[in-house]
């Protein structure tokens, strides 16, 4: 039993599993969904691969407030912004 191996997670936009290595945590501060790439903010995390692809699954799908277990709608600017990176 020394298998020291990478948590799994399931990512919330594609619905597939990979290690915690390969997805984006994501929580919720004040209504708006804030990425924690350092896993280290408090609070329930979803986790998701940082791709434009399973950013639009899981908004398509309302999988955030779902897997963070809110019932408030919350705004994806800012996990937006760092997965698609400035647009401007």
């Amino acid at each position: 039993m020394a298998e020291t191996s990478d948590p799994v997670r399931t990512c919330v936009g594609c619905r597939k599993k990979a290690t915690v290595d390969e997805l984006l945590r994501v929580v919720v501060v004040a209504g708006q969904l804030v990425p924690d790439p350092r896993r280290v903010l408090p609070g329930r995390g979803a986790s998701l691969h940082p791709t434009e692809e399973c950013l639009r699954a899981a908004e398509r799908r309302r999988a955030f407030p779902r897997a963070l277990r809110i019932s408030a709608p919350v705004e994806a600017g800012p996990l937006r912004e760092h997965v698609l990176g400035t647009s401007s």
